[in-house]
C-alpha cells in the first residue's frame, strides 16, 4: 500500500493506492463514518486484477474538509471523484455506504468516466427515498439520519473519546472487526468535533428526506429519467444490515437495466470487513 497526496480542483486530498498503476484502475469510494484506511482488507485481495485507488473523501480524514453545509452537496461530492479519474478514464467504480451514493453519482451523471459499477451496501436514490418516505422498516431504520442532521450531533459523538460515535457505528450490527489497532486508527481519522461536523454534513447536506415511522410523506419530485446507470452494475448485499434494508433496493432494476445482484450470507452492513474473501470474489467472478 502506497499513500500519496493530490490536488483536485485545487483542493488537497489524501489517497492510499494498491497493486501495479499499469492495471485498470478500481476507484474505492468509503462511507460514514469511515476512511480511505477502510478498504485495507478488501483492495490487497484485488491487486492482481486492479489497481486499487481509494481517496479520503471531502471532509473525511486527512483530506480538505472546508466549512460549512453547502460545500457537501452530491454534485461537489462527484465532482472531486471526477477529477480524480481525470481523462484517463473510465474506470470501475466501487462504493459502499455514502460512497455508493458518489459511485452511483458518477455512473448516471458522469457515465463516460464509469465503465462498471459496484456497490457493496449501498443504495440507489430513487428506491432509498421511495422506501424512507413509506413510513415503514425502512423511515425507522433512518431515523438516526434526523439525529445526525440536529444541530450539534458531532458534539454529542466526539465527546468521551468517541464512546458515542462507536455505539452509533455498531447499532445491531457486529463491531468484532473495529478493535485495538484498528479502533485506534478510525479515532485519529475522525480527528476531532470539528472534523466529525465535516463528515456528518454529508448528511446534512442531502436532499433526501425522512418520514417518521407509521406516518407516510409524499414521494418528493425526483428527475427519474436522469437517474439511470447504463453501465454493467453489481450490487453486493449482506441482509444483516440493519440500516440500509433490502426493501431499499427494491425496483433497482429500472435504474439499473444490466444489474446483477450477489447476496452474502453472515454479514450486515460492514461485510467488506467482516467478509473480504466473499466480497473479493464476487467483484472478480462478475468482471471476469
Amino acid at each position: 500500500m502506497q499513500t500519496e497526496t493530490v490536488t483536485l480542483n485545487g483542493h488537497p486530498f489524501f489517497l492510499r493506492r494498491w497493486g501495479d498503476p499499469a492495471l485498470p484502475r478500481l476507484l474505492m469510494l468509503h462511507g460514514f463514518p469511515e476512511y480511505s484506511g477502510a478498504w485495507a482488507e478488501l483492495a490487497p485481495l484485488l491487486a492482481d486484477r486492479f489497481h486499487c485507488i481509494a481517496p479520503d473523501q471531502r471532509g473525511y480524514g486527512q483530506s480538505w474538509a472546508p466549512e460549512g453545509v453547502e460545500h457537501y452537496t452530491t454534485s461537489k461530492l462527484v465532482a472531486d471523484m471526477a477529477a480524480l479519474i481525470g481523462g484517463d478514464g473510465p474506470v470501475t467504480v466501487l462504493g459502499h455506504d455514502w460512497g455508493a451514493s458518489v459511485a452511483y453519482g458518477l455512473a448516471m451523471f458522469r457515465p463516460e468516466l464509469v465503465d462498471r459499477l459496484i456497490i457493496v451496501n449501498g443504495v440507489h436514490p430513487v428506491p432509498f427515498q421511495r422506501a424512507m418516505a413509506a413510513g415503514g422498516a425502512q423511515s425507522e431504520a433512518s431515523q438516526y439520519i434526523n439525529a445526525l442532521r440536529a444541530p450539534g450531533s458531532e458534539d454529542r459523538l466526539a465527546a468521551d473519546d468517541f464512546s458515542r460515535m462507536m455505539k452509533l457505528f455498531s447499532a445491531k450490527m457486529g463491531l468484532d472487526w473495529l478493535a485495538g489497532e484498528r479502533a485506534q486508527a478510525y479515532r485519529e481519522a475522525w480527528g476531532d468535533a470539528k472534523r466529525l461536523g465535516a463528515m456528518i454534513n454529508w448528511y446534512r447536506a442531502s436532499p433526501l428526506q425522512v418520514a417518521d415511522p407509521g406516518k407516510p410523506i409524499e414521494m418528493p419530485d425526483l428527475p427519474l429519467d436522469r437517474l439511470v446507470v447504463r453501465c454493467p452494475h453489481l450490487l453486493i448485499w449482506a441482509a444483516g444490515d440493519t440500516a440500509l434494508l433490502p426493501v431499499s433496493t427494491e425496483g433497482l432494476e429500472e435504474f439499473a437495466p444490466d444489474l446483477t445482484r450477489v447476496e452474502i450470507d453472515g454479514a450486515d452492513h460492514w461485510v467488506a470487513h467482516q467478509k473480504p474473501q466473499e466480497v473479493a470474489r464476487a467483484i472478480l467472478d462478475w468482471v471476469g
